[in-house]
């Protein structure tokens, strides 16, 4: 029986998803992973990957990398999550994202196979199958393929890939990837695979000793932030009547890049570009021809939506998807080094599963009024009276409560003035339900 759009999604939607509930350590194990990849004929065996992980900053350097690959001329997917909008936007080709069509074409043949498997798969191992089937039915030639948590256990790590990449180690998902930063680094590390080529931007010594000590064990030559490859940044200018993009210079080894545009705001967005680029040197030394040209487009054209994205000039209205300490650090100090100085609003909304008073901590002295609401999307939403809790202590800080994003956003934007700056972050799933009323005209 052919399922309809409708009926796949709701198998789809109907298996366990840990992006909506904690899961255990013993839920995380690939068995179910490769069984499900072998009953559809193994699909990630028949492209190239680079793979992608670490706590901040996987995202926008594999949509980096992607778009560098796609101005080399390959045929390029990318697999990212969650999604902002649609879950088609997980899965792109060519920067275009899985049709309804195709999605729904995919799930029937996973719902299929899943009926001889003795534990159905998840959803995000069932996303990962969906990613894999479609670039091999696309016929891609070049994939990046970005972690969904930690990176050992991660359902995307059955691949073999020419490159991984571990972008950064903070603290993030502790719960399950531990407390420390050596722990965490554990975790992201175990993407790396025995002799190829791996490539960390981590700078704390305790994760890099980890993951030396990893690559080492499995024979995988590591460059690493500082050490092999470096950048110097330029900060944008964002006024209310126009922008300047930031600029870049990235040395890998002995050889030092043109300075290079980039079209992502943020010192921490010139380190993901640092990494993108020692990327194309790893894949360089492999034989993929990628000119200084297309690295230099792709950096300068690349679209990452809700990373530090301007949506409304006046008032400023910036839209963002820091999620833990480290940033909540990227961008408050991106907010003073590229944004005018203004009267700042902060409407915010977080995830049950991180730091909430070191991200309060770190946001209360740059704003002068908090929105504080709870994104409707996802159940591991914290409510706004549990934020106002937290916050109320930390002191300095004026807030109101609101029963969800629609309503604080127009209060935050009720209250603003012309010159004030307003900005929506807290996590990735306040960014897609607020998104939308953002682009809606007038």
């Amino acid at each position: 029986m052919t399922l309809t759009r409708e009926q796949a999604l709701a198998f789809w939607y109907g298996q366990i998803n840990y992006e909506q509930s904690q899961p255990l350590a013993a839920d995380l194990k690939l068995d179910r992973m490769r069984a499900l990849l072998r009953l559809l004929g193994q699909p990630q065996d028949r492209f190239r990957i680079i793979h992608v992980a670490g706590s901040k900053g996987k995202g926008s350097t594999s949509a980096m990398l992607a778009a560098i690959l796609q101005q080399a001329g390959y045929r390029t997917g990318l697999f990212t999550s969650p999604h902002l909008s649609r879950v088609e936007e997980r899965i792109q080709v060519e920067g275009t994202s899985i049709t309804e069509d195709e999605l729904t074409a995919l799930l029937n043949d996973v719902a299929q196979v899943s009926r001889q498997m003795e534990q159905p798969p998840t959803f995000f191992e069932i996303a990962t199958a969906l990613g894999f089937l479609h670039f091999a039915r696309r016929r891609v030639e070049l994939a990046v393929v970005e972690v969904g948590l930690g990176g050992r256990f991660d359902s995307t790590n059955v691949c073999r890939p020419l490159v991984s990449l571990i972008t950064s180690i903070s603290f993030d998902h502790t719960r399950l990837l531990g407390n420390k930063l050596s722990s965490i680094a554990m975790e992201k590390a175990g993407i790396v695979k025995p002799g190829r080529p791996a490539i960390s931007g981590a700078t704390a010594a305790e994760p890099r000793e980890v993951i030396e000590m990893i690559c080492r064990g499995r024979g995988a030559p590591l460059w690493q932030m500082g050490r092999d490859f470096s950048f110097q940044y330029q900060p944008g200018q964002v006024t209310a009547e126009s922008a300047r993009q930031p600029r870049v210079t990235v040395t890998v080894g002995r050889q030092v890049w043109p300075e290079m545009e980039l079209g992502l705001l943020g010192r921490h967005q010139a380190a993901n570009a640092a990494i993108a680029v020692a990327c194309v040197a790893r894949l360089r030394q492999q034989g993929i021809h990628i000119g200084e040209a297309a690295v230099a487009t792709g950096l300068a054209g690349v679209y990452w939506p809700a990373r530090l994205e301007v949506l409304q000039r006046r008032p400023l209205v910036v839209l963002d998807c820091a999620h833990n300490v480290a940033s909540v650090e990227a961008l408050t100090q991106t907010l003073d080094e590229s944004f005018p100085p203004a009267r700042r609003l902060l409407v915010l909304a977080c995830a049950n599963d991180k730091d909430l008073p070191g991200m309060l901590r770190g946001l209360t002295p740059h704003f002068a009024h908090a929105y504080l609401t709870r994104f409707t999307t996802n159940p591991r939403g914290v409510p706004p009276e549990q934020l106002a809790e937290l916050l109320a202590p930390i002191g300095g800080l004026p807030f109101s409560v609101h029963a969800n994003p629609a309503d604080a956003w127009q209060a935050a934007r009720a209250a603003a003035g012309t010159g004030d700056t307003i900005v929506i972050t807290g996590s990735v799933y306040l960014a897609g339900e607020v998104r939308p009323l953002l682009m809606q005209p007038g």
